[in-house]
């Protein structure tokens, strides 16, 4: 196994992971829900939101996380750790799921996918690509037929019984008509090097 990759402050990351032998981690509607509810509770107080795609059996988040400075302080009057965050909400996800549907075992392969952005083109594409994961899947033929990706609350405003607060990625693509363009122009493309 290579050596993880930590959160740094400051820096944009591609957080993705899978189940376990690439197993369902979400099995019906409501555990979309649950999962979004859950990052926007432990995520927001390290981390920016640009992009998501949750799949039944992985999901993709471009997130920042925050400068130092920027980062909530616990109850303790110390900072959440960004690493520690993530762990948080794959576990609290894991618990629940556990107990709703009679499991026992594991549910996400360990340690979770990050891999950081070193370009404004990379960071583009990267938002395409979760975007259109349910695509390259098979399980959408446009990117409005899957309610469980940014891009629905992006174009249209529309949130899937969630609280996932979003930054503005919008602006890298110049406006909401760029977004819509770059997306549109892209989505049949082949997936190419950026597959879990």
């Amino acid at each position: 196994m290579g050596k993880i990759e930590p959160l740094l402050h400051g820096k944009y990351y591609h957080i993705f992971n899978r189940g376990i032998n690439s197993g369902s981690v979400i099995y019906e509607e409501n555990d979309f829900v649950v999962f979004l509810n859950l990052f926007s509770r432990y995520i927001p107080p390290i981390g920016e939101t640009f992009a998501y795609c949750l799949m039944n059996n992985h999901f993709h988040f471009l997130v920042r996380i925050r400068e130092t400075g920027e980062i909530e302080l616990k109850r303790d009057n110390k900072p959440f750790n960004p690493s520690r965050q993530f762990s948080h909400l794959f576990n609290t996800y894991t618990r629940w799921f556990n107990i709703v549907h009679k499991r026992t075992v594991p549910l996400f392969e360990n340690p979770f996918k990050r891999k950081s952005l070193d370009s404004e083109l990379y960071f583009k594409q990267l938002i395409v690509y979760i975007h259109t994961n349910p695509i390259h899947h098979g399980i959408a033929s446009k990117l409005t037929d899957y309610p469980w990706t940014s891009y629905i609350q992006i174009t249209i405003g529309k949130v899937e019984s969630t609280k996932v607060s979003l930054a503005d990625a919008v602006s890298w693509f110049g406006n909401i008509e760029d977004f819509i363009a770059y997306h549109n122009k892209r989505q049949n493309a082949v997936p190419g090097i950026l597959d879990v």
